[in-house]
C-alpha cells in the first residue's frame, strides 16, 4: 500500500497536512493489524503449548510409571535378597563367633600357661642372679677388707723401717758432718782468728780517736759556745722528752704485741698439752718400740681424730715385728786443759761445734 501511494505523495499534489493524516491513518491501520496478528499468534501458540504440554505429561507419566515399576520390582528383589543375605550373615556370624570364642579361649589358655612358665623362669633367674651377686659382693668385700688390712700393715712396717733407716742415716750424716766440719774449722780457723785480731786492733784505734774527738768537742762547746747554753739545754730537754715519749709508745706497742703473742702461745700450749695428754693415754698400754711407731703414725693426724686412727693402726702395730734399733752413738766427754796455746782453743771450739751439730740433728 505504501509503495502504491508513494508516487502520489512524491508528486506534490497532496499537501503536507493530508500527507500527515494519511500517514497517521496508515500507521493506525498497521498497528491494529499487528495487534490482531499478535493475538492470533498468541492463541495459536497457547493452543500448541497446551497440546505439547499434555503430550509431554502423558509421555513423562508413562515413562515414569514404567521406570518406577521396574525400579520397585528391582528394589523388592534386592530387598528380598538383602533379607536372605542378612539371615545367612547372622547364621555365619553365630558360627564364626562360636569358632572365634573357642579359638580365643584356647589361645588365652596357652598364653596364660606360657606367662606362668615365664614368670617361674624369671623368678628362678632372679634368685640365681641375687645369689651370684651376693656371693661375688661378699668376696669383693672380703678382698677389700684384706687389702685394707694389708695397706695398714704395710704402712706400719714402712714407718718402723723408715725410723730405723732414718736413725742410721742421721748417724752417718753426723759422722760425716763432724769430719767435714772439723777439717774445715781446722783449715780456716787460723786465718779467721788472725783477721779477727787485726779487726779488733783497728776498732780499738778508731774508738780511741773517737773518744779524743768527743772530749775536744765537749771542751770546745763549753769554752766558746756559752751564749747558746740555755738554748742547748732546752733543746736537750725537748729531745729527752720526745725520746721518752717515743720509748713509751714503743714499749706500749711491744706490750700489746707481747700480749697477743702470749695469748697465741697459751692457745698453742693448751692444744699441745691436750694432744700430748691424749697421746699419752693412747700409747700407755704399748711398749716403747710400738709406742714410737704408733706416735710416728699419729703425728700427722688431727687431735679430734686420734682415737679413730689409733684403733685403725693398733692391730697392725701389735702384729708388726720390726728390726732392732741401731745403737745411738754416744758422745764422749772431752776435757781440754786451758792454756794460752791457740791450737788448743781451736780444737776445743771444733769439738763444741761438733756437739752443737749433733744436738741440732737430734742425737
Amino acid at each position: 500500500m505504501l509503495d502504491a501511494i508513494k508516487p502520489l505523495l512524491d508528486s506534490g499534489i497532496i499537501n503536507e497536512e493530508t500527507q500527515a493524516t494519511i500517514n497517521e491513518a496508515w500507521e493506525s491501520q498497521i498497528n491494529e493489524a499487528r495487534e490482531t496478528i499478535r493475538a492470533e499468534l498468541r492463541e495459536e501458540f497457547a493452543g500448541r503449548y497446551e497440546h505439547d504440554k499434555n503430550v509431554m505429561v502423558e509421555a513423562l507419566d508413562k515413562m515414569v510409571t514404567e521406570n518406577l515399576t521396574a525400579e520397585l520390582k528391582e528394589f523388592a528383589d534386592e530387598k528380598q535378597a538383602l533379607a536372605e543375605d542378612r539371615v545367612k550373615f547372622k547364621t555365619q556370624m553365630v558360627e564364626n563367633a562360636g569358632k572365634f570364642n573357642d579359638f580365643m579361649v584356647n589361645k588365652l589358655a596357652e598364653e596364660i600357661n606360657e606367662l606362668r612358665t615365664d614368670r617361674k623362669t624369671q623368678t628362678e633367674a632372679i634368685a640365681k642372679l641375687e645369689k651370684f651377686v651376693i656371693h661375688a659382693l661378699a668376696e669383693e668385700i672380703k678382698e677389700f677388707d684384706q687389702d685394707k688390712k694389708a695397706v695398714v700393715e704395710t704402712k706400719v712396717k714402712l714407718v718402723a723401717e723408715a725410723k730405723s733407716k732414718l736413725a742410721e742415716l742421721q748417724s752417718a750424716f753426723v759422722k760425716r758432718s763432724a769430719k767435714l766440719v772439723k777439717e774445715s774449722v781446722t783449715n780456716n780457723l787460723g786465718s779467721e782468728l788472725a783477721q779477727l785480731k787485726e779487726d779488733i786492733h783497728s776498732a780499738r784505734e778508731n774508738m780511741f780517736g773517737r773518744r779524743i774527738f768527743e772530749a775536744f768537742a765537749n771542751e770546745f762547746a763549753v769554752t766558746h759556745l756559752n751564749e747558746n747554753t740555755e738554748l742547748a739545754k732546752l733543746q736537750a730537754t725537748i729531745d729527752e722528752k720526745e725520746s721518752i715519749i717515743a720509748e713509751s709508745q714503743k714499749a706500749i706497742e711491744e706490750k700489746e704485741a707481747l700480749v697477743e703473742s702470749s695469748k697465741h702461745e697459751v692457745k698453742m700450749i693448751n692444744e699441745s698439752v691436750n694432744r700430748k695428754t691424749k697421746l699419752d693415754e693412747l700409747l700407755k698400754p704399748l711398749n716403747t718400740e710400738k709406742a714410737d711407731v704408733m706416735s710416728s703414725l699419729l703425728e700427722s693426724v688431727q687431735t679430734d681424730r686420734l682415737q679413730n686412727a689409733y684403733e685403725k693402726y693398733l692391730p697392725a702395730v701389735l702384729n708388726n715385728t720390726s728390726k732392732p734399733k741401731a745403737d745411738k752413738p754416744t758422745l764422749a766427754e772431752s776435757r781440754v786443759e786451758v792454756s794460752g796455746d791457740k791450737s788448743a782453743k781451736a780444737s776445743e771450739e771444733n769439738l763444741n761445734n761438733v756437739v752443737e751439730i749433733r744436738r741440732l740433728a737430734g742425737l
